[in-house]
């Protein structure tokens, strides 16, 4: 029997790109909502009202990448060969543009204050990725302000280039061993994920090709050579996107094609050789699942398809658990806000009353030991907006129609 439930809807929907979203990506403990398109415009939105709290042209051509780094600088990648990092407080906010592309404006937009620019190559349309410059049992972890930051090589489109800032030093150059035969070239780097791995805590580079082929790299500290852990080719047109899990343990890939592949993350060369088998591939039937991205708590991964979908899976089982269907064109972009905030963003709650306070004469009430539940107290209209923004669950899909639609999922 037919049912009659109605097609999930979007919560709200954000107009005011005049070309196709690019990326997006959630700040501010999910205060913002950063979105780029394909005439180099950044939009910051405020969740709080779902408006505009500050609008600037980043760069001249398509925006490939964005990114937060800590709670006031902005990533940006363009296809004007610049990566640029900006400085966004609350302050600055104030004082930009909340006149979106698509209003006629006369005047150029301010943009915040411009911290460093790396010029880049942006061939192959590869993001940009990052990770701090020091894993987190290193001494220097806590003090220093520092980040390393992987793109594309700028001769060798196979390459990969990994950059510190803010000395904007070129500190590696990685790329797989070179082929003799024309046939096995991997082709250019499509996507890349950098980080420290958790256990052994050695710099790790995740990279997708062309060709289709994956692959896990990792530094050896004594030696300050790469090794290739992970080499597998699952996918038969190149690979779009992937997303390494909260843990680490494990990155998912998506492509041209309709497979999505779930891949291991070795925590060391292996001395057998190296791993060559993913841990699970699965045929979507859906080519071009374009962006991928896996939520925080680990459970759903989510992709936006040049099918105008964006579709829901489960982590575990790999399996679609939803279709989320509200543009008519092609979606380029997902983007989840993170699904465990801080305790230190949780609501404002009344203050504890002190043991040792004088009960009024007469009264026989229990003495007040524990904490009033933060969703009990009182708050202003501001305060619950905020709350909401922070809490929801939130999962926004970019498109080639210029809008942006924020779901709240699971």
């Amino acid at each position: 029997m037919a049912s009659n439930a109605r097609p999930a809807q979007p919560k709200t929907i954000l107009r005011g790109h005049k070309t196709p979203v690019q990326v997006a990506a959630f700040v501010r403990n999910n205060e913002r909502l950063l979105t780029g398109d394909s005439d180099g415009f950044v939009v910051a939105w405020d969740l709080t009202i779902m408006r505009p709290r500050a609008v600037w042209q980043a760069h001249t051509a398509s925006i490939l990448g964005i990114a937060g780094w800590g709670h006031d600088r902005i990533i940006t990648h363009g296809r004007d060969n610049r990566l640029v990092v900006w400085k966004l407080t609350a302050e600055h906010e104030n004082v930009l543009s909340t006149s979106l592309p698509l209003d006629p404006s006369s005047q150029p937009r301010p943009k915040p204050w411009m911290l460093h620019v790396l010029q880049i190559s942006t061939m192959n349309f590869c993001s940009f990725s990052y990770c701090p410059a020091y894993p987190d049992n290193s001494p220097a972890a806590a003090a220093a302000d520092e980040i390393l930051l992987a793109v594309p090589n700028t001769l060798s489109s196979e390459s990969i280039d990994i950059f510190h800032l803010p000395s904007l030093a070129r500190k590696h150059t990685v790329g797989l061993p070179t082929s003799s035969s024309p046939d096995q070239k991997n082709g250019m780097a499509m996507s890349l994920s950098l980080f420290h791995h958790p256990t052994s805590h050695h710099l790790t580079l995740v990279a997708g090709y062309e060709r289709g082929l994956a692959a896990v790299y990792q530094l050896d500290p004594n030696t300050s050579k790469w090794a290739v852990t992970y080499q597998s080719n699952p996918h038969t047109q190149p690979i779009l996107s992937l997303d390494v899990s909260p843990d680490e343990s494990f990155f998912l890939s998506s492509g041209a094609d309709a497979i999505i592949a779930k891949h291991p993350i070795p925590s060391c060369p292996p001395s057998s050789g190296i791993i060559q088998d993913p841990i699970l591939t699965i045929n979507t039937r859906h080519a071009g699942q374009q962006s991928l991205r896996i939520r925080s708590d680990n459970l759903i991964f989510a992709t936006a398809g040049w099918d105008s979908m964006v579709r829901v899976y489960s982590v575990k089982t790999m399996k679609e658990l939803a279709v989320l269907k509200w543009h008519q064109q092609g979606c380029y972009a997902v983007a989840f806000a993170a699904a465990n905030t801080s305790p230190t963003t949780s609501p404002p709650q009344e203050e504890t009353p002190r043991s040792d306070d004088k009960k009024p004469e007469g009264s026989h009430s229990k003495e007040v030991t524990t904490q009033v539940p933060k969703m009990l107290v009182e708050q202003t209209p501001k305060q619950k907006r905020l709350h909401q923004a922070r809490t929801a669950r939130w999962l926004a899909a970019g498109s080639k129609d210029g809008r942006v639609s924020l779901w709240d999922v699971y």
